[in-house]
């Protein structure tokens, strides 16, 4: 095995008061948070594509970034990425990681030298697994990459583009099954549209839940029994994204009859593009009773585009852990951090600040939260405020015994209505002191 990160040997809990950048200051992964440990409740995961096969390029510059891992011929880099992967995770302390197919092995010059890769690698990953106890919290194809998705995936107008959908996704889901995945991720990379003079929307959308119906029938065919997760994301690259928001992929999932196989993996940076707040979108899908993943990371408010950056403001990874310490926790998924260090961040140690600072953050958001639901005052206002529908008038409208004109009758009855404050200031200085 080679060795990639020299300079670090494991990252521990040292406490707030300790000066050492590369330790803990709140993750303590054993502390009990609320009745389980904050490993249980946070299930840190690190993503393969941004963590190693990034080079720091953006949209307006090449790579800056050169990792010793990337030498040698596609499959030795394949193997040496690897090996530099399960260091990286062992050092870290974190207990899951996540890929797509093409981040691990190489296209090849073939469909069938990519899938003879796939699986090479899959073994080999296997056993790096067996020996650090690190486990996969998901897998996933990568369908918008290559030339042929330019058009979409399985929303292409060419069937024969579908069928490699299909082989990839299915070398995928074998992998991710022989791996232990404890769920399967859809991200749609490319399924939407530019203009509509040249696409058929009904189309496109029937083809899609088509596709994942396949899906569905072919991870029962082979066992599969981890979670399907669809990843929304708005208008990149794409100007509209048949996968917008939450609610927009619950609507869709509805609509075709995939409601009972599908949860939403919810990623911060793809909230905010879609002009909703992280918190939004986890609730959207919580109260759907599909919030399965999360994807943490945070976009710049200042830029247009999806940048990934490590999640460090308290106050919204506060709000999302209330989120999903309300929902009962994540399940079967977890935190990944699909996130990629800066342009300027060119030394591998940086990954582990970058990590260190993201798994800090959400820990301190774990203990505020914690915090605020023990505090029960917002609750207790929440309860208050909607009291009414609990009984009397509000339950008889709910109970469906009323109609627009027994409920006119009520409301010349009762005269005006009394003014109540919705006392969001003290709700947010509440959330603010926890903090």
């Amino acid at each position: 095995m080679n060795t990639f990160f020299p300079e670090v040997d494991m990252v521990k809990y040292e406490g707030r008061e300790s000066t050492n950048p590369l330790a803990f200051k709140y993750y303590d992964a054993e502390r009990v948070v609320g009745g389980k440990t904050m490993a249980e409740h946070l299930r840190f995961a690190v993503c393969y594509w941004h963590t190693y096969k990034s080079q720091g390029g953006d949209p307006f510059g090449s790579g800056t970034f050169e990792r010793p891992w990337n030498v040698g011929s596609p499959m030795e880099v394949a193997e040496k990425t690897l090996e530099a992967n399960f260091e990286f995770i062992t050092k870290l302390g974190v207990p899951f990681w996540c890929f797509h197919d093409r981040d691990i092995a190489p296209e090849g010059a073939s469909f069938g030298e990519a899938v003879a890769n796939l699986e090479t690698i899959v073994a080999k990953a296997k056993k790096l697994q067996q020996a650090t106890g690190v486990k996969l919290l998901w897998g996933t194809a990568n369908m918008f990459s290559h030339p042929r998705y330019m058009h979409g995936a399985a929303s292409n107008p060419d069937p024969h583009v579908v069928a490699c959908c299909a082989m990839q996704v299915r070398r995928a889901l074998d992998a991710t099954l022989e791996l232990g995945g404890a769920n399967y991720v859809f991200w749609g990379g490319r399924e939407g549209y530019e203009t509509l003079l040249n696409t058929d929307m009904k189309r496109e959308r029937a083809q899609m839940a088509a596709f994942f119906h396949m899906a569905v029938d072919y991870a029962r065919k082979i066992g599969f029994t981890g979670q399907f997760l669809i990843e929304p994301k708005p208008h990149e690259p794409t100007k509209h994204q048949y996968d917008f928001d939450s609610a927009t992929v619950l609507s869709f999932l509805r609509e075709f009859d995939l409601l009972d196989y599908f949860k939403l993996n919810v990623e911060a940076n793809h909230a905010t593009l879609a002009g909703h707040s992280f918190a939004h979108e986890l609730a959207v899908a919580a109260e759907a009773g599909k919030l399965g993943s999360v994807d943490a990371n945070v976009g710049d408010p200042l830029l247009g585009w999806d940048t990934d950056q490590f999640p460090t403001d308290i106050n919204d990874t506060t709000r999302a852990m209330l989120v999903i310490l309300e929902n009962g926790g994540l399940g079967s998924g977890g935190l990944n951090f699909d996130a990629k260090v800066r342009r300027p961040s060119i030394d591998t140690v940086d990954l582990f600040h970058a990590h260190i600072g993201g798994m800090d953050t959400f820990a301190r958001a774990l203990l505020a939260a914690q915090a605020i639901i023990d505090d029960g005052r917002i609750a207790e206002f929440k309860a208050q405020r909607y009291a009414g529908w609990d009984s009397g008038l509000g339950k008889s409208i709910l109970d469906g015994n009323e109609t627009l004109e027994s409920l006119e009758a009520k409301a010349m009855e009762l005269g005006e209505p009394k003014r109540v404050s919705g006392r969001q200031e003290m709700l947010e200085n509440i959330l603010i002191n926890a903090i």
